[in-house]
């Protein structure tokens, strides 16, 4: 149970702004934290809640934020607050409304990450690591992509998937694909691109005005490719995002392929996550995978 008063008080110190003495209601968007809408006297904040241990989760989350911001590119909630209070940890962000999510606020998207993904960086990876979900995001920096890729991201997935009970039915085969990313990834170096991580339909959303927004981001610099891959794996981009991404930003041959390589990265950490069915469907990706370098 949270100590709400607590939480207000730090909230109203760190913002000048007098924060309500509890939240209003819960909302959704909290599978890892527990999120709410505060109300303020100047109108209400998203407050996101988790235990005091996961502060640098939650620090790290208003890092990327910031990163993000200052790309200029698509629009993200400015950070209010981010510290603890008695056994809670807290992130205070902007309150975006909601509005209806249009083919042309998607087609404006698409526009604007092509412009987010011009921002670039000498190496692959961030100045701070962090998490996909609750899962640790190592991001220490690599001038090797195929090397990154490998070993920042599938790597510590498959490690975690073999310790969460899955290795008869991941290990082999995931260690034979891990031998094989540099011959699938062996023509393709991409420009490290700020990328927002974790950018799956329910991550964005478009304001009354039509403008759309991103969220609950896992920052780091990679391949561009990665985000949009990211984008088809569970749904709600239109097509006139891919339209308008392409015509910003054409992917270069063999992005169909890299994003079966890309999204395991995803669906190995929904099994370490949520178990289900994500680690049959993690092993018939990397079968295909496997196929693939055999033929």
């Amino acid at each position: 149970m949270e100590s709400w008063p607590a939480v207000a008080a730090e909230l109203t110190l760190l913002t000048g702004t007098s924060f309500g003495p509890e939240p209003e209601r819960r909302v959704a968007g909290g599978s890892i934290n527990r999120c709410y809408r505060w109300p303020t006297e100047s109108g209400p904040a998203f407050v996101k809640v988790a235990a005091s241990a996961a502060a640098p989760m939650l620090e790290a989350e208003a890092a990327g934020i910031a990163e993000l911001a200052r790309a200029r590119a698509v629009r993200v909630p400015r950070v209010l607050a981010c510290s603890r209070a008695g056994a809670s940890a807290f992130l205070a962000l902007e309150w975006l409304e909601a509005g209806a999510a249009t083919e042309a606020s998607a087609e404006r998207l698409g526009r604007q990450l092509a412009a987010q993904h011009a921002v670039t960086a000498p190496q692959h990876g961030w100045w701070r690591d962090n998490t996909i979900g609750s899962t640790p995001q190592a991001n220490g920096a690599m001038d090797s992509w195929p090397e990154f890729f490998r070993e920042r991201r599938l790597r510590p997935q498959l490690r975690l998937a073999v310790a969460n009970g899955f290795g008869a039915l991941l290990e082999t085969p995931g260690e034979r694909l891990l031998e094989g990313v540099g011959a699938l990834l062996e023509t393709h170096r991409p420009q490290p691109s700020l990328l927002h991580g974790d950018l799956w339909g329910g991550n964005w959303l478009a304001t009354p005005d039509g403008e759309p927004a991103i969220f609950d981001p896992a920052v780091y610099y990679g391949d561009r490719e990665t985000d949009v891959a990211m984008t088809a794996l569970f749904g709600g981009f239109g097509p006139r995002f891919y339209r308008a991404y392409a015509a910003a930003a054409p992917l270069p041959p063999g992005a169909e392929l890299r994003r079966e390589l890309y999204n395991l990265y995803h669906v190995l950490n929904h099994a370490n996550l949520f178990a289900g069915g994500y680690a049959a469907s993690a092993r018939r990706v990397i079968e295909r995978l496997l196929a693939e370098l055999r033929g």
